[in-house]
Parts: structure tokens; sequence; C-alpha cells
């Protein structure tokens, strides 16, 4: 089999831009800085400078949130999770060391108190009544997307309390313009800011509004039957017009809105567990929340709302002829639908699925089918009778797969099998940009 040249990241030339428009925003700061003669000045200049990189980065915290194909399909929604978590770190950190210095000088120029300054610009100067509560609703969504916090929040009230950055940042727009110096001398520098704005807004409105309504529309999907495939877990399997059209690969997630009593407002992310029909969908889930738990009772003729397709985890990642698919409990799901339809010769694909019992695999018969098919390897690694766990480790990847280095790996599962396969594989001599894994806890 021709050997498949591996792709560039598409990540770095994302990067080169980014910080390149970083670049744009301190050369605007540094052509509008005079020279400084005294900590006054020091200190509003320091201000100044925060405040623009706290901007551009707002601009790109909601970029991140806008699931833009390039960005969701090509990077990966999980690395785009990462970036807009990291980015929202640093904007929020950045926004705060701005309206500290801000008014620290303002108050060393006026010679009173800080709190007394940050009132009294709160009141009069133009657009500041909206920022800060722009601002007090950025912190306050920040505190709440902090892990240990995190955790203790239901998933759909965190997502839907996110939803209000776009208030926040509408809200602290106006006030960059307004009040902002490098703006009123450079009339350039607010048309770019007018159009990095714009931009960022009209590729929300395009993507996660007019995008996902086209889609539902044209393919009025609805739940045909609900299949339990293993103890808590079960398939729900979608019907719709020209499904084979939705664009979707084996191994990428749309995010499900079930219109049930109850589900209505939970939208969460499930991947394909088998290839796009021209009439039918498929997806595999195990019940671990509430909403998941839920699924086994939807009605069939349910209306469907995805949104998707969204993931990077696809046949197009693959740079050798061999590959090994690694699957931990429910993270079976795109590996199947990978498993049915990777071009591979045969002998030239694997699968290993890891679940705590032989009662757990779900999908199995279909999996055995596939491997008879294909001629693929079907492998499984479950605990012992008295719940002694299998050590995956590079000895026993090795001695499985004697040329694992010369494999490309599929990798999907809770993140702690996922981390733990992870380390295996590094150590088995399997480079890292051939291991290719996507979470889906998003």
């Amino acid at each position: 089999m021709r050997r498949i040249q591996p792709r560039r990241s598409p990540a770095i030339p994302l990067l080169i831009a980014v910080w390149a428009g970083a670049a744009g925003v301190i050369w605007l700061w540094w052509s509008n800085t005079p020279s400084i003669a005294d900590d006054k000045g020091r200190i509003l200049n320091a201000g100044r400078i925060t405040g623009l990189l706290a901007g551009y980065l707002m601009a790109l915290v909601v970029l991140q949130m806008a699931r833009v194909p390039a960005l969701e399909r090509r990077v990966g929604s999980d690395r785009v999770a990462r970036w807009h978590a990291m980015s929202g770190r640093y904007m929020l950190c950045l926004t705060l060391a701005h309206i500290g210095l801000t008014m620290y000088g303002y108050a060393l120029q006026a010679n009173t108190g800080v709190v007394d300054q940050t009132i009294e610009s709160v009141k009069t100067l133009p657009d500041m009544g909206k920022a800060a509560i722009g601002t007090g609703v950025l912190l306050f969504i920040g505190l709440i997307s902090v892990g240990g916090l995190r955790k203790r929040i239901p998933y759909d009230t965190w997502y839907h309390i996110h939803l209000l950055t776009y208030v926040a940042v509408y809200l602290s727009f106006w006030h960059q313009l307004s009040t902002g110096n490098d703006f009123a001398v450079e009339p350039a520098a607010t048309t770019a800011w007018y159009a990095l704005y714009g931009t960022v807004t009209a590729l929300v409105i395009w993507y996660r509004v007019i995008t996902p309504v086209r889609l539902n529309l044209r393919h009025r999907m609805r739940v045909e039957e609900v299949v339990e495939e293993a103890p808590g877990i079960v398939s729900v399997l979608i019907s719709g017009k020209r499904l084979h059209r939705i664009g979707a690969e084996p191994g990428q997630f749309f995010r499900w809105r079930f219109l049930a009593p109850g589900m209505r407002l939970s939208s969460h992310p499930y991947s394909l567990s088998a290839a796009p029909r021209p009439g039918l969908l498929r997806i595999t889930v195990k019940a671990l929340g509430d909403h998941s738990t839920a699924l086994k009772g939807l009605k069939r003729g349910t209306r469907v709302w995805a949104e998707g397709p969204y993931g990077a985890m696809t046949a197009s990642r693959r740079s050798r002829g061999k590959v090994l698919l690694m699957a931990g409990g429910v993270g079976i799901t795109p590996m199947r639908a990978l498993f049915e339809t990777l071009p591979a010769e045969r002998g030239d694909l694997t699968l290993l699925y890891r679940a705590n019992s032989t009662q757990d695999l779900a999908l199995w018969d279909e999996l055995s089918a596939i491997a008879d098919e294909r001629g693929a390897r079907l492998m499984y690694a479950v605990n012992s009778p008295d719940g002694e766990r299998p050590d995956i480790n590079p000895e026993t990847l090795r001695r499985k797969l004697p040329d694992i280095d010369e494999h490309d790996v599929f990798l999907c599962g809770p993140p702690g099998f996922a981390e733990g396969a992870y380390t295996a594989l590094r150590g088995a001599g399997v480079p890292a940009r051939r291991i290719h894994h996507e979470s889906f806890e998003l």
C-alpha cells in the first residue's frame, strides 16, 4: 500500500495569524506612545496596552466559540476548546490589569483614591457603565469555569451561563472606541477594530445560528428507534432526508438536542457510531448523567435538532498504512465507525477495546463481523473476575504489535484511559504526531 504523506499541522498558520494580530496591536500602542517622563505616565500607558490586548483577546475568545469548520474539523474541537479556555484566562487577567492600572493612574493624576476614581469614571466616562456590567459578567463566567467549581455545576447550567459571554463582549466593546486614545488619533485603527469584531460577529451568526437552522430544515431528523446495546448503553437511530449529504465523516460528532419533554433545553455532544447512510444516522451513548440516561426513554418520531458535524479525528489524519484503534468504554463509538470505513489492507487494521467486563463490550457482535469481513484484528482487555485491571503498557503493546512504532493510532475514551494509553504508546515508540486523540467533553 502506498505510504500516505503526513499533513502539516493546520494549527501553525492559525497561530502565526494570531501572533501577527497581537504584534499589530502592540505596534499601534507603540506608535501612539510619546516619551514618558513620570510614573503616572508609565502606569497609564501600561493600562493602555493591557486594555488593547484584552480587547484583541476578547474577539479571539468569541471566535473560538463560533464553531467555524476550519477550526472545528481541522484543528479539533477539543483543541479549540482548550484555546478558548486559555484565551479566556489571559483575557480576564489583562482586563483586571487594565482596570487596576488605569484607575490607579487616573487616581494619581486627580490626587484621589482608586475606589472613588473608579466610581467617578463609571459615572462620567462614555460607555463605562456598560463596560462595568460586561466586566462583571465576564468575571462571573470565569469564576464558574474554574476546574473545581465547574465540576460541581450541571453541564446544561454551565453551558447556558457561558453563552452570556456574547452579552458581556457587546457591553464591553463600545468603551474601547469611545475612551481609547489610540482609536481617537488613528481612524485606521478604528476601522480595523470594527472589521475584527464585525467579522467575528458575522461568523458567530452564520455558524451558530444560520447554519444549524439550514441543516435541520433540510434534513428534518427524528428518532427512528432506541436499541439497548449493553447494560446502561443505548444506540439511538435517527432518520431524516438525504443524511448522507450532511457532510459527516466517521470519527466526527454532532451536538444533539432531542425535542422531548425535559430535554428541549439540553444540547450534548455524541459521536456517530456508524457511517452515515442515506436516511439514517446512529449514536451510541452510555448513561453517565441525566441527559444520557434519559435517551433510553425517547419515543419514535421525536424531533431532533443537531449541530455539526464537528471533530478532526477522521481518516484524513492517517499518515501510515497500518492503523491501531484504541477505545475505552463508550469511546468505542467513533472507533466503531472508523473500524468499518477506514481504508486499509487486510491485516493492517487493529482495534483494541478496553472495558470493565465482557458484558460492557458494546457493539461487540458488529465489531466481530467487521473484523471478519475486513481481515482486521479485534482484541479486548477487560478486568479479571476479581476486578484486577489489565495493564496496558509499552511491553504489552509491543508484544501484541511488534511493529507498533510503524502504526498510526486513533485513541478515544475516558480521560484516565486516554492518558494511560498515550503514555504507553509513547513508551512503545509511537511518535506523538501519529497519536490522534480528541476529547468530546466540551
